[in-house]
């Protein structure tokens, strides 16, 4: 019972995730500022990657973190960052489904990243669809951070 004790706490955090989804909420300042980082940290690699960056990093800082805790032994720690994967997932479903639209407010330059990255895919209008396939997914990151204690060894 004790190995479901992190899941215990993560699935209202779950719920309440998808249920307010496309509202801002508090980790949302932690995903932005970290997003804003990777367009940094991949500016130098041309202009695809780097719109594409802040995406990137958002999906690799909880899971290079995740990893870290995985590779340690911290099992709760693991299956946190895991679930903040999900978390970030969503969040990316918000932004990758408004580039048609526009609605949201931007930093800097006003340019909206998932305009540009599905423009130059050639997939733009179908923006809603991939904000979709954001969202499917950071469900089942969440299903399996909950259920993750089946897995792991204590």
């Amino acid at each position: 019972m004790k190995k479901w004790i992190t899941s215990f706490f993560l699935l209202p955090a779950a719920c309440y995730f998808i249920v307010t989804h496309g509202h801002y909420s508090l980790i949302d300042n932690a995903d932005l500022i970290i997003h804003e980082a990777g367009h940094f940290f991949f500016g130098f690699m041309g202009s695809f990657i780097r719109a594409a960056g802040g995406t990137l990093m958002q999906l690799l800082f909880p899971s290079f973190i995740a990893w870290y805790f995985y590779r340690n032994g911290y099992r709760s720690g693991f299956q946190i960052f895991i679930f903040w994967l999900g978390q970030n997932l969503l969040n990316i479903s918000v932004y990758a489904a408004d580039a048609m639209v526009q609605r949201l407010p931007l930093l800097g330059n006003g340019k909206h990243d998932w305009y540009y990255l599905l423009d130059q895919l050639g997939i733009l209008r179908q923006a809603e669809v991939v904000g979709l396939i954001f969202f499917i997914l950071g469900i089942m990151v969440f299903l399996g951070a909950l259920f993750l204690p089946l897995y792991l060894e204590e």
